[in-house]
């Protein structure tokens, strides 16, 4: 589910819509652009894979805008006895400090992201959940 970046906005609060830049796939160094919304505020970010290790890790830096701005996104899974443990992290690594302010005074919803990212997660693991069982029922033969 992770590597296939284009399904983002199935479970995302904020991606609507992902494309690949050229050539497509979750590979160190592919790129792709991610079309964003909170509230009326839109923006899209080109996106760089820096980590992919299939089932593992997901790694990407986020980059461009108005105001120019970076950030990395990276998605660890784990496995656990009754499943799979999905951790998202992010750290900011440029933006100013004036547009650190707009920014919260004009998207509200980024100025405390926790419950969000977190039914991100839970529905993240749903879809997953639904593909495998798709999976799963395609590969049964009665």
């Amino acid at each position: 589910m992770l590597s296939d970046v284009t399904r983002t906005g199935e479970w995302s609060h904020e991606v609507n819509e992902v494309s690949w830049v050229g050539k497509g796939g979750a590979v160190a160094g592919h790129q792709f652009v991610g079309h964003n919304q909170a509230g009326s505020s839109r923006w899209s970010r080109v996106c760089t894979i820096n980590v992919a290790d299939p089932g593992r890790v997901l790694e990407f830096t986020t980059w461009g805008g108005v105001p120019k701005d970076s950030t990395r996104w990276r998605f660890e899974l784990t496995p656990t006895t009754s499943g799979t443990r999905i951790t998202q992290s992010f750290e900011i690594l440029k933006l100013a400090r004036i547009w650190e302010i707009v920014i919260y005074l004009v998207v509200p919803a980024h100025r405390d992201r926790t419950g969000a990212l977190a039914e991100d997660l839970q529905r993240l693991g749903a879809v997953a959940a639904d593909a495998g069982n798709h999976q799963a029922a395609a590969n049964r033969t009665d």
